[in-house]
């Protein structure tokens, strides 16, 4: 069985400030390009039957960047909508908000949790089936990404809170005496 290796983004002035960016389209940093171009090494000996992305410009430079050419893109690996918090921080939200919690409450205005794990368990229904023939790629965001590797352990989108995952850092999904398991979690690439 092939794997899924999950590839973070590189940094963006936004995820360097802790600003919840999910629809708001960013470049990234200078910083962000070189942690892309280190990712390049961890998944050079890799053959991908598929790289899916999401469409957002830094998942896609990110892609470039490695070396990886994106197959596929798709909105369901978008970032979590953050609504009303879009562009702000954790900590700005719990002045007004202090139990806030995005893994088990949602974004007002934006995704719940059960919205967010609909459209990732339809990219993992669309990815197990390809494992067949090899490992899979899925570059995307941070929240996103911590909500597939919980739904992929048969956690809820809240487990993903407890999964934390730095920019362009790589995470591996695959299986251990046939069922999922997390192989590698949250490495840094450079």
């Amino acid at each position: 069985m092939g794997e899924i290796v999950l590839i973070r983004h590189g940094q963006t002035e936004w995820s360097a400030n802790g600003r919840h960016t999910s629809y708001t389209d960013l470049d990234l940093t200078e910083e962000g390009e070189r942690q892309a171009r280190a990712v390049a090494d961890r998944v050079k000996d890799r053959q991908f039957v598929a790289v899916i992305s999401s469409p957002r410009h830094r998942a896609l430079r990110t892609a470039e960047l490695a070396g990886l050419t994106v197959t596929e893109t798709t909105d369901d690996l978008v970032e979590w909508n953050y609504g009303e918090y879009e562009g702000i921080t954790s900590a700005e939200i719990h002045q007004t908000d202090p139990d806030w919690w995005l893994f088990r409450d949602g974004a007002p205005g934006g995704e719940s949790p059960a919205q967010i794990s609909e459209r990732i368990d339809r990219v993992l229904g669309k990815v197990r089936p390809m494992l067949d023939q090899g490992d899979v790629a899925l570059i995307g965001h941070g929240h996103a990404l911590r909500v597939v590797g919980a739904r992929w352990i048969g956690m809820p989108a809240e487990g993903g809170g407890r999964l934390k995952l730095g920019t362009a850092t790589l995470s591996v999904l695959g299986f251990d005496h046939g069922r999922t398991a997390i192989d590698v979690w949250n490495s840094p690439c450079g």
